[in-house]
């Protein structure tokens, strides 16, 4: 059986890839009576949770905000974010500092698919347990935090792909978010991401030229 999730029934417009990711703006005004159904949330995450991570662990973990009372609870917590309340979900990205205990889990699912066999799967995970569990906090919180930044990416293109739109928020109390969703020291926080229908679009920006950002061969400022 694959491991990939399965395809959504609903149907999205074929968009061209360069096109989503030129059109992808951070928006702030969405319309407000435009809700998103569990499946098509669900179908967004899908897309999202096909990035990359270090050693495939995975250890992004999502709340889905939806309910009107809880978002409002949340608004002072996002520093009073218009956003919060007037998208369609709010999805709260984390990352698991433990999540190299689920190799076996993962590991399983790969050999029931036909990517490897026990033996390799045995050994593997015998190689995470040694590895991340010798290795300190902060080396481990470094490293998820990459894979929360690539799943978050990949969730908003997905997003735009299917004619939504979002906006990365780092502007909240996380101790405040923490305590209000009750969430563990096991996992740290990376970003909120708005998404929904805008209402307006997002403002045009400019960006460096890749001649400005890049050095070859070496690092030159």
């Amino acid at each position: 059986m694959s491991i990939i999730p399965e395809q959504s029934k609903v149907q999205h417009p074929v968009i061209d890839f360069h096109t989503v990711i030129k059109e992808r703006r951070s928006v702030r005004k969405y319309d407000a009576s435009h809700k998103l159904t569990d499946e098509e949330i669900r179908e967004l995450l899908s897309a999202a949770v096909l990035a990359p991570s270090g050693s495939n662990m995975q250890p992004w973990r999502f709340i889905v905000i939806t309910d009107p009372e809880l978002k409002q609870k949340l608004l002072p917590v996002a520093f009073n974010q218009e956003q919060i309340v007037s998208s369609s979900a709010v999805i709260a990205v984390l990352v698991d500092l433990e999540a190299y205990k689920q190799a076996p889990r993962i590991y399983a699912k790969a050999v029931e698919a036909g990517y490897m066999n026990e033996e390799t799967a045995d050994k593997l995970i015998g190689n995470m347990n040694k590895f991340y569990g010798g290795l300190s906090r902060d080396r481990v919180l470094h490293g998820a935090l990459i894979d929360g930044g690539l799943v978050s990416q990949q969730l908003m293109l997905a997003a735009r792909a299917r004619g939504l739109d979002t906006v990365p928020m780092a502007g909240y109390n996380t101790d405040q978010f923490r305590e209000m969703f009750g969430v563990s020291e096991r996992y740290a926080n990376v970003m909120l991401i708005a998404v929904g229908k805008a209402a307006e679009p997002g403002h045009p920006t400019v960006r460096l030229s890749v001649d400005d950002v890049t050095s070859w061969n070496g690092f030159h400022q």
